[in-house]
């Protein structure tokens, strides 16, 4: 979540008159996160969501969103429910930006995640891939590895700015995934494409609520997983730690099993993942709009996450050996 576009008390007012939702109380700007314009209501009748969807997002993916979430909710994950208007819509425009209100979910996201989250997260992660199944809608991964060549592009003459020989390194890197080894034909449905700690929800020990589906698509489920990898399996100083990867990884699978081919192609999932959050945050780091109300986050952390997975040589380096998988 951050804020890019402000929204005015008298604006906010009049967007609210479409809804039951009572008198506004205050709101305010939400900084964490890179994507959207996020605020916190307070109305009479309780606390929600705003978002105004700005940048990657486009208008004719939202209701693929919206309507994610309230599958999902039907099918027992806790996760923000679109508000609906007085004309009975999710969707409308506010400061000249697409715009909806969701319901507000309880709990905190972990700032040091234990292996006991990483495992809510593993089974929570399955559930959601078997949930998804039977969703009506789909949409494409623009941020897949057709979609990574742009975004090296944007950011490679700046690269070395931030760290030297970086620029080469994403080259490298980029070359290789291109070359025609990234996974296909393996199993595929709706992933939440970015299922980072801040992204989750904790009460106490228990996992209380997933949100942020502004990146959610049809892909490669064990792609989701591998992203999981890099967003919670490793340290602050970015050393990778696999009690917190086992811990995931066999929660994940007592509830969806994950193929042969899928543990094989891991390694190199993991890899694809960690350049997709290294390139769009080396272009966000580098394109900050002036006067917003956003923390880009450091694109440099995925330098050493991509090192270490090149030196991964099956699943058993993720701490990953239970029994049972299938062929």
């Amino acid at each position: 979540m951050a804020v890019y576009t402000d929204v005015a008390a008298d604006e906010l007012a009049e967007y609210l008159s479409h809804y039951d939702l009572g008198e506004l109380m205050s709101y305010k700007g939400i900084a964490e996160g890179v994507e959207n314009s996020n605020f916190l209501l307070h109305t009479s009748q309780g606390s929600f969501i705003l978002t105004l969807y700005e940048k990657r997002v486009e208008r004719i993916d939202l209701p693929f969103f919206l309507g994610l979430m309230t599958h999902l909710a039907t099918h027992g994950i806790n996760c923000p429910q679109p508000v609906l208007n007085r004309a009975g819509e999710a969707l409308g425009v506010l400061a000249g930006r697409p715009a909806a209100i969701i319901t507000f979910l309880e709990g905190i996201w972990p700032r040091k995640p234990t292996a006991g989250h990483c495992a809510g997260v593993g089974e929570v992660l399955a559930r959601m891939h078997l949930a998804g199944a039977d969703f009506g809608m789909t949409r494409a991964n623009a941020l897949s590895v057709k979609g990574w060549r742009p975004l090296f592009a944007a950011a490679a003459p700046r690269a070395d700015e931030l760290q030297p020989g970086l620029a080469g390194f994403l080259a490298a890197e980029l070359a290789y995934l291109e070359s025609g080894v990234w996974p296909n034909g393996l199993p595929r449905g709706v992933i939440h494409a970015d299922l980072f700690p801040d992204n989750v929800f904790f009460l106490g020990n228990r996992l209380s609520g997933v949100i942020d589906f502004t990146f959610a698509c049809d892909d490669m489920l064990a792609y989701d997983v591998a992203i999981c990898l890099n967003a919670w399996c490793f340290e602050g100083d970015h050393a990778f730690n696999v009690t917190k990867a086992r811990a995931f990884l066999n929660a994940y699978t007592r509830v969806r099993k994950l193929s042969g081919a899928e543990q094989d192609a891991l390694p190199l999932l993991a890899r694809g993942a960690a350049i997709r959050f290294l390139l769009t945050r080396l272009v966000d780091w580098l394109n900050v709009p002036p006067g917003a109300l956003v923390r880009p986050k450091d694109p440099l952390e995925y330098v050493r996450k991509l090192r270490f997975h090149q030196t991964v040589a099956s699943v058993r380096d993720y701490g990953f050996e239970a029994p049972g998988m299938v062929a």
